[in-house]
């Protein structure tokens, strides 16, 4: 019996998709005979018609649109195990996962995962940003190694390991004055004459709008669920907002935000937090390191 071929299988998919024998071997940049051998062995190693050939005009059997879909897998597999054996060859020994929520992402991925990779060069990192509401379940299922999440685990089974708390700050835009120079901000004043962008992080929101309308009755919201669409927002001008320190120091020691002095109330601060469920050496690594690094 024949051995399945894998030149046999692409011609396949190609000519399944073009059911068009001349542009298949366009497409492969083989003849068109070859393309009409390579489906004539295919056909005799299955045992069964893959294509119906009528007036010159080709068409899947039911039998060529089943196989199509398994040879989509079959060639999909292979392909994914030849690009798992050049990264063996390019050095790469272990394959690691983790999700990252797109807060933390801003803060965290610049900084401590460059040490990381440095220190690891056999270890092939790859990042999911994931929403924060996902990452433990991402964890529990083994779909990742480890989250950096904005919300604590609640899984018996998952452990979370709190790395750096961060203040929230109230932000907006740059005002044409600066805060030495210019006259005092009356933040009260921003507020009721803005937008509010909010539910951006999974944890504050709620309970600081509940204080905040007390203070500031009548506030306009808008809701913005990605931090770093606010920070465009509000320097563009369309709004203020609260966010976490270290997600804003830079555009704030850069100028492109202003911090203007709140005292309306005590504002909340926010945790991150490491979870994971297996405790491998690399785990164990990551953890250790990210808690020596320093995110003020």
């Amino acid at each position: 019996m024949f051995t399945l071929d894998y030149h046999w299988l692409r011609t396949f998919i190609v000519a399944a998709e073009t059911l068009n024998f001349r542009r298949a071997s366009e497409k492969l940049s083989v003849s068109q005979p070859s393309v009409t051998v390579h489906i004539r062995l295919l056909e005799e190693h299955l045992g069964i018609k893959l294509f119906d050939r009528i007036n010159n005009r080709v068409s899947l059997t039911d039998a060529g649109r089943l196989f199509y879909c398994e040879a989509l897998k079959l060639i999909e597999s292979l392909d994914e195990t030849v690009h798992l054996m050049h990264e063996f060859t390019q050095g790469y020994l272990q394959n690691w996962t983790i999700a990252i929520s797109p807060l933390i992402a801003e803060t965290i991925l610049p900084y401590y995962l460059r040490t990381f990779i440095e220190s690891h060069p056999d270890v092939k990192l790859s990042i999911r940003v994931e929403e924060s509401e996902q990452i433990e379940k991402l964890v529990d299922d083994g779909e990742v190694h480890l989250g950096i999440s904005a919300l604590e685990a609640t899984l018996r089974n998952m452990k979370s390991i709190r790395i750096y708390d961060d203040p929230i700050v109230f932000v907006m835009p740059v005002d044409s004055y600066d805060e030495e120079s210019g006259p005092p901000i009356d933040v009260r004043e921003v507020l009721k004459n803005n937008y509010l962008l909010t539910h951006h992080h999974p944890v504050f929101w709620d309970e600081l709008l509940f204080v905040l309308k007390k203070h500031v009755p009548g506030i306009r919201t808008m809701r913005v669920t990605q931090a770093h669409i606010v920070k465009r927002f509000i320097q563009e001008g369309l709004g203020n907002s609260f966010l976490p320190l270290s997600i804003v120091r830079r555009e704030l020691t850069e100028g492109r935000l202003m911090r203007p002095h709140f005292d309306l109330f005590v504002l909340p601060s926010v945790s991150t937090f490491i979870l994971v469920k297996k405790m491998g050496r690399l785990e164990e690594e990551f953890i250790q390191g990210i808690l020596k690094f320093h995110f003020g």
